[in-house]
C-alpha cells in the first residue's frame, strides 16, 4: 500500500520538557528522565554536558554534577502534551496522536489550506509556540515513519521521494527510543553485523528473503526503510458494533475515577475485538460532559493495541481533559472507537494474556488442578533468558512458580546464536547427516570452516537438498576446564524437499557428527 502524505508535529525530549515544566525547573538547567539506573531521555543543556542516553545514572551525574533527574512518568508526559495537541488541532483538525510529543495528521489539508507544505508549517510552529510557549518541530514526507524523520529534520521531503530520503539515514533509525518497540534494537544490532549501516542498504534486500531469514517484525521494519506504509495488507474499518460506550452516573470530574472507568472500557473493548478476530491500531477516544460539550481524540498506534495499551491511552486522554481542558462540568458519556483494526495475527499474546477477570481466574485454577493430579512439573511456563544455543536459553518453570530466567539474558553472551530463533527444538538432537555432492561427510576445519559445500541433509528418514547455508557459527565454551569443556559448531541451511517445499534446519556438529537442534517454520 502506498504511503500517505503525512504531517507530523514533533516536540523534541517531550519527556523532559513535560517533567521540567511540571515541577517547576528552569528551562535551562540539564534535565534527564529515568528509568531505574539508565538515562532514558535527556535535555538539549544536559547533552552539551556529555549526558547521553543510555547512560548509568552515576555515570551521567559525574559528567554534569548539577543534572535534575526525574523518574518516568507516561501519565505526566500525556497530560502535559494535550495542550499542545489542542493548538495543532486548532489549525490542523483531524490530529492523530502517535505518542505524547508526536501527532500526526494528513498533510492534504493544511497544506492545501495554508498554501503549500512549507507555509503550513511555518504557522503550525508560530502557532504552538505562541498559544503554549512549546518549540516544535515539523516534518512532512510519504507515511508516519519517513514523516518522523523528517520532523527530527525539520524538512519538507517532496511527494514520492521518500525512498530517497530514508536511503542514506543510519540503519539505527529503525530502532526509535520513544517507541520502545520489543525486538527493534537486535534487530538493528543483527543488520549492522551483516553489514546493512543504512536504510537504504537494508531496503535493497528483497522482502521475500527478509522474510524468510527474519520473520515478520523484519518485514515491517523493511516496508518503512522502502518508504512504505508498515502493514500492506488486512486494514479495514471496523463494524459500527465494534464500539464501547459507558454512561457514568455520577459525571466523572477526578482523574482516580476516570482510571477505573478507563479500565473496564478498555476490557470491554479488547473482548469484542478478540470475539471479531482483529486487533486495534487507531484508537478514537470520544466523551460528552454533562453540559453536552463534545471531546474528541484519535490516537495512532505503531503496534496493535493490547488491553493494556488501550486502558492506558484512555487514562492519559481523560487525564489531560480533566486536568488541562476548561470544562464547565464532569464527563457523563465515554465511548471508545477502533478507527483502524488489523487481523488479531498481529497481536500475538500469550494464553492467559486474552482472559479476562473471572475468565482468566478460571483457567488458573483450572491448572493448579491439573498440577494437583499429575504433579507441579505438568503444566509449566517457558522464560526465556541468556544463552548461546536455543534450547539452553529456555527454562520451564512450574505453573505458580517466579519466571526467572536460569542465565541473565542481558549479558553479553558473545557468539550467541543470531535472532530468529528456531521454532521446534528438540529435547534432545536428532542425529543428522550433511554431505557434499560426492556423497561424503561434510566437516568443519579447527578455524570453523566448511570442509566442502553442503548439498543434502538427511534426518528423520528423509532426503533434503541444501539450497543455502550460513555458517558455521563456533560454540567454545569452558576452555579452560577440562571436565567441562565444550566445542561445536552450529549452521544454519535451507533446503528444497522432494515436492518443492523450502525447510530450513539449525544443525550442530560436535564430536565429528551432525544433528538438528532447530527447524524453522
Amino acid at each position: 500500500m502506498a504511503a500517505v502524505r503525512t504531517l507530523t508535529v514533533w516536540c523534541q525530549d517531550w519527556p523532559v520538557v513535560a517533567a521540567v515544566a511540571a515541577a517547576g525547573v528552569p528551562a535551562h538547567v540539564p534535565a534527564a528522565v529515568v528509568v531505574g539506573n539508565e538515562v532514558v531521555h535527556c535535555s538539549a543543556t544536559a547533552r552539551a554536558e556529555g549526558v547521553r542516553r543510555g547512560q548509568r545514572k552515576r555515570s551521567a551525574q559525574a559528567r554534569c554534577p548539577e543534572l535534575v533527574l526525574f523518574d518516568d512518568d507516561p501519565e505526566r508526559d500525556a497530560r502535559g502534551f494535550e495542550p499542545v495537541a489542542v493548538a495543532v488541532e486548532h489549525l490542523a483538525p483531524g490530529i492523530e496522536v502517535v505518542r505524547p510529543g508526536l501527532v500526526a495528521v494528513p498533510a492534504q489539508g493544511p497544506a492545501g489550506y495554508f498554501g503549500g507544505a512549507e507555509a503550513a508549517a511555518e504557522r503550525l510552529i508560530d502557532h504552538v509556540a505562541e498559544t503554549t510557549g512549546v518549540e516544535v518541530w515539523i516534518g512532512v514526507a510519504d507515511g508516519l515513519f519517513a514523516a518522523t524523520l523528517a520532523a527530527h529534520r525539520g524538512v519538507v521531503v517532496p511527494e514520492g521521494r521518500s525512498a530517497e530520503f530514508l536511503a542514506p539515514l543510519g540503519i539505527a533509525e529503525l530502532d526509535q527510543p520513544a517507541e520502545r518497540r520489543k525486538g527493534r534494537a537486535e534487530l538493528v544490532d543483527l543488520l549492522r553485523r551483516l553489514g546493512l549501516r543504512t536504510l537504504g542498504a537494508f531496503a535493497e534486500v528483497p522482502e521475500r528473503d527478509v522474510a524468510s531469514r527474519f520473520g515478520a517484525e523484519a518485514v515491517a521494519a523493511h516496508r518503512i526503510a522502502r518508504g512504505l506504509e508498515e502493514r500492506a495488507h488486512d486494514r479495514r474499518r471496523p463494524p459500527p458494533e465494534l464500539s464501547v460506550s459507558q454512561v457514568l452516573d455520577p459525571p466523572v470530574e477526578r482523574v482516580d475515577a476516570a482510571a477505573f472507568v478507563a479500565k473496564g472500557l478498555a476490557e470491554r473493548l479488547h473482548v469484542e475485538l478478540v470475539g471479531k478476530g482483529v486487533a486495534c491500531t487507531r484508537l478514537g477516544i470520544r466523551a460528552t460532559t454533562e453540559n453536552d460539550e463534545e471531546l474528541s481524540r484519535v490516537w495512532r498506534c505503531a503496534e496493535p493495541l493490547t488491553p493494556q495499551g488501550i486502558s492506558d491511552r484512555v487514562r492519559w486522554q481523560l487525564d489531560g481533559w480533566l486536568t488541562t481542558t476548561r470544562l464547565t462540568s464532569g464527563i457523563a458519556v465515554l465511548r471508545l472507537d477502533p478507527e483502524e483494526v488489523v487481523g488479531a495475527a498481529a497481536l500475538q499474546l500469550g494464553l492467559l494474556d486474552q482472559a479476562q477477570g473471572d475468565v482468566a481466574d478460571r483457567a488458573a485454577r483450572a491448572l493448579v488442578h491439573v498440577q494437583g493430579l499429575l504433579g507441579p512439573n505438568a503444566v509449566v511456563t517457558p522464560v526465556l533468558g541468556g544463552g548461546r544455543g536455543p534450547a539452553e536459553r529456555v527454562r520451564f518453570v512450574p505453573w505458580g512458580d517466579e519466571r526467572t530466567p536460569a542465565a541473565d539474558p542481558d549479558l553479553p553472551w558473545p557468539a550467541r546464536l543470531p535472532a530468529p530463533s528456531p521454532a521446534t527444538v528438540p529435547v534432545v538432537p536428532v542425529p543428522a547427516a550433511l554431505v557434499d555432492e560426492t556423497g561424503a561427510d561434510v566437516g568443519v576445519t579447527g578455524r570453523y570452516e566448511l570442509t566442502a559445500p553442503p548439498h543434502r541433509v538427511l534426518a528423520g528418514g528423509r532426503e533434503h537438498r541444501v539450497r543455502g547455508w550460513a555458517g558455521p557459527w563456533p560454540v567454545d565454551e569452558r576452555w579452560w576446564d577440562a571436565a567441562a569443556a565444550h566445542r561445536a559448531a552450529r549452521l544454519q541451511v535451507l533446503t528444497v524437499g522432494e515436492n518443492g517445499a523450502e525447510q530450513a534446519f539449525l544443525l550442530v556438529r560436535t564430536g565429528g557428527r551432525w544433528a538438528v537442534e532447530g527447524v524453522y517454520d
